[in-house]
Formats: C-alpha cells, structure tokens, sequence
C-alpha cells in the first residue's frame, strides 16, 4: 500500500515538474522570439525611416533607448544608424570615440560617431548617434555583442545584444 501511495505522489511529482518546465521553456522560446516591430515612417514627402527600437539595461541594470534605423532620402541616398539614449543626467557620452562592438568571439568593430546628424537644435549629452552603414552586413547574426560606450568620467557603458536584435537591424538595413 505505501508503495502504491508513493509511486502515485512520486508520478504527481514528475508531472508537475514536466508541466512546470514545459511551461517554463514556453515563456523562454517567446521571449526569445518577441522582436521589437520594425516601424516605417514617412518624415518628409520622399523620406522615410526604418525603425527597430528596444530598452536594454547596461552593466549597472541603467535602462538604455537603442534604435536602429535607415533613413532613405528623396535622393535615394540612404543612411544606417544606431542612437544610443540614456537616462538624462546619468552619463555624458564621450563623442570623441568610436563606439566598440565586439562580438563573443572577440572580434571588434568601430562605428562612428555622427551625432551631428541628429534632428534637434541641441545635443544632449546622454544621446548618442553611430554611424553602423560600413559594418552592419559584417555582424553575424548567431553570436551576441557587446556595445561599449565612451563615457565622459571615463567608466565606459556596455550593452548586451542578443543575436535576434542583430538580426533585426540586419533586416532593417535591407529594407
């Protein structure tokens, strides 16, 4: 009797932890495969902007904007960006350096700065633009990256890019 008792609480055990699980991967392969929608926007008659945002945290769990985006002009000329943005008063990005993407294999590439590009009148000091055009179709899509950020007090920023956010600026830029 107490052996039928304990091979029933025993098989209960094994199917609430195969239902667990089960349910458990079922949130991972959803989280994995959720990607930020890609936006068209018409900024001008003839402009428009391919967009991917997303919210990554940073080495200290500082929450960061990044969008990944091809602007295609009316002249047909077309650009590939990725803006960087902080929360205001929390770092001042130093636009003198390059921005480093070093995959896990360790293989680095510079993107650089074309803050200048920006469509504002100022700046701001915790905004930063990357010009990712020359290097994007070079970035392997199966192998994360890592994002370091120059920062102004001299502690750099980094930034954890999974393989579905560099597959999805690698869409963007085919647009």
């Amino acid at each position: 009797m107490k052996c039928r008792v304990r091979k029933f609480f025993s098989r209960l055990l094994l199917l609430g932890v195969l239902v667990l699980s089960i349910s458990l991967i079922s949130d991972i392969l959803n989280t994995a495969t959720a990607a930020a929608a890609i936006r068209q926007l018409e900024e001008a008659p003839g402009q428009v902007v391919y967009q991917s945002r997303e919210t990554l945290k940073d080495q200290h769990g500082n929450r960061w904007g990044t969008i990944a985006f091809k602007r295609i002009r009316p002249d047909g000329k077309a650009s590939f960006d990725l803006r960087l943005v902080g929360f205001p008063g929390m770092v001042e990005i130093d636009r003198t350096q390059p921005l480093l993407l070093t995959d896990s294999l360790g293989k680095t590439w510079k993107a650089n700065d074309a803050s200048a590009n920006i469509f504002t009148d100022e700046i701001q000091p915790h905004v930063g633009q990357y010009d990712l055009q020359p290097l994007v179709t070079q970035l392997q899509t199966a192998i994360p990256l890592t994002l370091t950020l120059a920062t102004i007090n001299g502690e750099p920023v980094k930034l954890s890019i999974p393989p579905s956010l560099v597959q999805e600026w690698q869409t963007v830029a085919n647009y």
